[in-house]
């Protein structure tokens, strides 16, 4: 397969933007587009902060899942510890907070699993996934003071299972087996299980 960017696919540049509505989640923004061939056309965009998600992996070969009520869906969802990068935070140093927060627990070792952009249509950002094993427990959750969470676990054989059968159906947390499963086959296959680490958390 032969990856580039198409001759056909017009590229579109920004020519003005107009604020609609700021947060600190996000701020949405009405852009003015223009390409090369003269066209205009305007585009809704969602200018978020970047997100991680931390995959934590026991000693046991448990994996730790949280529980916690989503507005959007306005139900609870089964997910991996995450969240958003505080600005000044670099996304290693974001990940160790929020494993800390939601789950009581640290990590001595982390690897960097890989980023994907998680709706390119109108959101900017990425997010990040981390491997953290090495896991202590250092007591209950201290959260963030908004968030209401219930600390689980799976087994690592078991995180197929809770996605085909639709108990995880958070894309991003989709995402993140995903990249945490074909690291592990990178490893089996004798590949360097530390390639793309980031220094260990503070």
């Amino acid at each position: 397969m032969r990856l580039g960017y198409p001759a056909a696919v017009r590229r579109w540049i920004r020519v003005h933007a107009d604020s609609l509505f700021r947060h600190r989640l996000f701020e949405l923004r009405r852009e003015q587009l223009a390409s090369a061939d003269g066209s205009r056309r305007e585009a809704l965009v969602l200018d978020a902060p970047a997100w991680v998600n931390v995959v934590a992996l026991g000693a046991d070969d448990r994996v730790l899942l949280v529980r916690q009520w989503r507005f959007g869906t306005a139900q609870p969802t089964l997910e991996i510890p995450g969240g958003m990068v505080d600005a000044g935070e670099t996304p290693l140093a974001a990940a160790a907070r929020e494993l800390h927060e939601e789950t009581g627990y640290r990590a001595a070792r982390w690897t960097l699993l890989g980023e994907v952009e998680p709706n390119p249509a109108f959101l900017t950002n990425r997010c990040t996934t981390f491997l953290a094993e090495g896991l202590e427990r250092l007591g209950d959750p201290p959260g963030d003071g908004e968030e209401e969470i219930a600390v689980e676990s799976a087994a690592r054989g078991e995180l197929e299972t809770l996605v085909t059968s639709g108990a995880i159906r958070h894309s991003l947390v989709i995402a993140a087996f995903y990249l945490f499963e074909s690291h592990r086959r990178g490893a089996r296959a004798g590949g360097d299980a530390s390639a793309g680490a980031e220094p260990g958390a503070p």
